[in-house]
Protein backbone atom coordinates (compact mmCIF):
# COMPACT_ATOMS: atom_id res chain seq x y z
CA UNK A 1 0.00 0.00 0.00
CA UNK A 2 1.23 3.46 -0.92
CA UNK A 3 1.12 6.51 1.31
CA UNK A 4 -0.45 9.28 -0.77
CA UNK A 5 -0.59 13.01 -0.04
CA UNK A 6 -2.65 15.37 -2.18
CA UNK A 7 -1.98 19.08 -2.58
CA UNK A 8 -2.90 21.96 -4.85
CA UNK A 9 -6.53 22.45 -3.91
CA UNK A 10 -8.02 25.84 -3.20
CA UNK A 11 -10.79 28.27 -4.00
CA UNK A 12 -11.24 29.60 -7.51
CA UNK A 13 -13.92 31.31 -9.54
CA UNK A 14 -15.82 29.47 -12.24
CA UNK A 15 -13.73 29.19 -15.37
CA UNK A 16 -10.48 29.11 -13.45
CA UNK A 17 -7.86 26.39 -13.21
CA UNK A 18 -6.13 24.33 -10.57
CA UNK A 19 -3.45 21.66 -10.70
CA UNK A 20 -3.65 18.95 -8.10
CA UNK A 21 -0.65 16.85 -7.12
CA UNK A 22 -0.42 13.54 -5.33
CA UNK A 23 2.94 12.57 -3.89
CA UNK A 24 3.49 8.88 -3.22
CA UNK A 25 5.83 7.15 -0.82
CA UNK A 26 6.74 4.38 -3.24
CA UNK A 27 7.36 3.66 -6.88
CA UNK A 28 4.28 4.83 -8.73
CA UNK A 29 5.49 3.09 -11.87
CA UNK A 30 4.25 -0.17 -10.33
CA UNK A 31 0.71 1.16 -9.81
CA UNK A 32 -2.41 2.13 -11.64
CA UNK A 33 -3.61 5.46 -10.26
CA UNK A 34 -6.70 7.61 -10.25
CA UNK A 35 -8.44 10.70 -8.96
CA UNK A 36 -11.79 10.65 -7.17
CA UNK A 37 -13.96 13.34 -5.66
CA UNK A 38 -16.66 13.56 -3.04
CA UNK A 39 -18.99 16.45 -2.34
CA UNK A 40 -20.79 16.76 1.03
CA UNK A 41 -23.61 14.24 1.23
CA UNK A 42 -22.58 12.61 -2.05
CA UNK A 43 -20.86 9.38 -2.97
CA UNK A 44 -17.21 9.23 -3.89
CA UNK A 45 -17.01 9.22 -7.68
CA UNK A 46 -14.21 8.48 -10.09
CA UNK A 47 -12.82 11.43 -12.03
CA UNK A 48 -9.89 10.09 -14.00
CA UNK A 49 -7.48 7.18 -14.10
CA UNK A 50 -4.14 6.43 -15.70
CA UNK A 51 -2.33 3.18 -16.26
CA UNK A 52 1.33 2.32 -16.33
CA UNK A 53 1.32 2.90 -20.09
CA UNK A 54 -0.20 6.37 -19.52
CA UNK A 55 -3.52 5.43 -21.12
CA UNK A 56 -6.11 7.59 -19.40
CA UNK A 57 -9.86 7.48 -18.81
CA UNK A 58 -12.22 10.21 -17.66
CA UNK A 59 -15.64 10.61 -16.17
CA UNK A 60 -17.91 12.15 -18.79
CA UNK A 61 -18.48 15.46 -17.02
CA UNK A 62 -14.76 16.32 -16.96
CA UNK A 63 -13.74 15.21 -20.45
CA UNK A 64 -12.07 18.01 -22.32
CA UNK A 65 -11.51 19.99 -19.13
CA UNK A 66 -9.35 17.77 -16.90
CA UNK A 67 -6.10 16.03 -17.73
CA UNK A 68 -4.52 13.30 -15.64
CA UNK A 69 -0.79 12.70 -15.85
CA UNK A 70 2.01 11.10 -13.91
CA UNK A 71 5.72 11.61 -13.40
CA UNK A 72 7.14 8.36 -12.16
CA UNK A 73 10.59 9.92 -11.80
CA UNK A 74 9.28 11.84 -8.79
CA UNK A 75 6.47 9.41 -7.88
CA UNK A 76 3.78 12.01 -8.40
CA UNK A 77 0.31 12.00 -9.94
CA UNK A 78 -1.28 15.16 -11.30
CA UNK A 79 -4.71 16.42 -12.26
CA UNK A 80 -4.85 19.57 -14.34
CA UNK A 81 -8.32 21.07 -14.02
CA UNK A 82 -9.39 23.78 -16.44
CA UNK A 83 -12.70 25.55 -17.02
CA UNK A 84 -13.80 24.71 -13.51
CA UNK A 85 -17.48 24.76 -12.66
CA UNK A 86 -19.25 25.12 -9.30
CA UNK A 87 -20.34 21.49 -9.59
CA UNK A 88 -16.67 20.49 -9.50
CA UNK A 89 -16.57 21.57 -5.85
CA UNK A 90 -15.55 18.56 -3.78
CA UNK A 91 -12.82 16.93 -1.78
CA UNK A 92 -10.45 15.35 -4.28
CA UNK A 93 -8.61 12.13 -3.49
CA UNK A 94 -5.88 10.28 -5.28
CA UNK A 95 -5.81 6.51 -5.28
CA UNK A 96 -3.52 3.71 -6.36
CA UNK A 97 -3.56 -0.03 -6.91
CA UNK A 98 -0.61 -2.23 -7.73
CA UNK A 99 -0.70 -3.49 -11.27
CA UNK A 100 -1.01 -7.18 -10.44
CA UNK A 101 -4.16 -6.52 -8.36
CA UNK A 102 -5.78 -3.95 -10.62
CA UNK A 103 -9.14 -4.58 -12.23
CA UNK A 104 -8.88 -2.91 -15.62
CA UNK A 105 -12.63 -3.26 -16.11
CA UNK A 106 -13.30 -0.71 -13.35
CA UNK A 107 -10.80 2.14 -13.65
CA UNK A 108 -13.21 4.73 -12.21
CA UNK A 109 -14.61 2.58 -9.42
CA UNK A 110 -13.33 3.11 -5.90
CA UNK A 111 -13.19 -0.62 -5.17
CA UNK A 112 -10.49 -1.01 -7.82
CA UNK A 113 -8.03 0.89 -5.62
CA UNK A 114 -6.30 -0.05 -2.39
CA UNK A 115 -4.34 3.08 -1.43
CA UNK A 116 -5.93 6.45 -0.70
CA UNK A 117 -4.80 9.93 0.24
CA UNK A 118 -6.54 12.19 2.75
CA UNK A 119 -7.84 14.57 0.10
CA UNK A 120 -7.49 18.18 -0.94
CA UNK A 121 -10.43 20.56 -1.07
CA UNK A 122 -11.46 22.24 -4.32
CA UNK A 123 -14.06 24.99 -4.13
CA UNK A 124 -15.37 26.70 -7.26
CA UNK A 125 -17.53 29.77 -6.85
CA UNK A 126 -19.88 31.35 -9.37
Amino acid sequence: QLQLVESGGGSVQAGGSLRLSCAASGYTSQYYMGWFRQAPGKERDGVASIGRDRFDRYEDSVKGRFTISRDNAVNTLYLQMNSLKPEDTAMYYCAAQRAQDYDARAPLESYAYNSWGQGTQVTVSS
